[in-house]
């Protein structure tokens, strides 16, 4: 096998992983209150709050979502920031249960971070700082949803999602950080400061929202009445993962519910 060397990052931030694990407990706490000066785009304010509503009765488990995210986002080919999880059969239909980071309004990875990297900006997406990350795999452990992953290897092979799934839109994450699905912020503020609406406009809605061939799922901002978030919750009962935990994700599912069932996969096709 291949003897593999540590640069000077790696090294450090092995350091500084060790000395996480050393201070864990009441000095974490001290260390997350600094979080704000780390990261002062938590503290701005913003007058949207991003939400997703995925349905059930249109996901017909294609995985398109996760190979347009994939290749968006350039993730490698072992981690999946969007999981498909099948769900069993309703009604003799299966269904599918797409997993993305949920973006909880009280997320317990950010309260866990012992040095920012992990951090929710004030419209409700909760971002990664990949430069702060030491690689301590807290938030992974934290987070209730199994929505983060540690990148073990660097990633410098090509991406089989692209092009067919689209173009890479932010940098390769180094080797030994933590990754996760950031609702494409990338898009939304490209598309925010072009004048477009997220959620409507496609060049400024996420990867996932945009590849799904069903329409299973919306985008949007819950602060706006006419919103597609909004006005799909507002007549459809919904439910969210783990809710009991008080975490506030901010992805919806609805139901499968009758009026509204999927098309065989063959249609799909066509």
């Amino acid at each position: 096998m291949e003897e593999k060397s540590l640069g000077r990052r790696e090294f450090l931030k092995l350091g500084l992983a060790g000395a996480a694990v050393a201070v864990a407990g009441p000095t974490v706490a001290a260390t997350v209150k600094k979080r704000a000066a780390a990261n002062p785009e938590s503290e701005e304010e913003s007058p949207h709050s991003w939400a997703m509503v995925i349905d059930q009765s249109k996901c017909v488990g294609c995985g398109q979502c996760t190979l347009a995210c994939k290749a968006s986002n350039d993730v490698p080919p072992n981690i999946e920031w969007n999981r498909l999880v099948e769900t069993g059969v309703v009604g003799g239909k299966q269904t599918y249960l797409p997993v993305p980071c949920m973006h909880c309004g009280d997320a317990p990875c950010t309260h866990i971070c012992p040095v920012g990297a992990t951090y929710q900006r004030a419209d409700g997406i909760v971002m990664m700082d990949y430069d702060r990350c030491i690689g301590c795999r807290y938030c992974e452990v934290a987070c209730p949803y199994g929505s983060r992953s540690f990148n073990w290897e660097t990633f410098d092979g090509e991406n089989p999602a692209i092009p067919t799934w689209g173009q890479p839109q932010v940098p390769r994450r180094p080797r030994g950080v933590v990754e996760k699905c950031s609702f494409c912020y990338q898009r939304i503020d490209r598309g925010l400061e072009m004048g477009l609406t997220p959620g409507v406009d496609q060049a400024a809605t996420p990867a996932c929202v945009v590849a799904c061939p069903m329409g299973a799922r919306l985008f949007g901002d819950m602060n706006d009445p006419e919103s597609p978030v909004s006005k799909i919750l507002d007549d459809h009962g919904s439910f969210r993962l783990k809710e009991n935990l008080g975490t506030e994700p901010r992805v919806y599912y609805l139901p499968m519910h009758e009026e509204n069932e999927q098309k065989p996969e063959e249609e799909v096709a066509s």
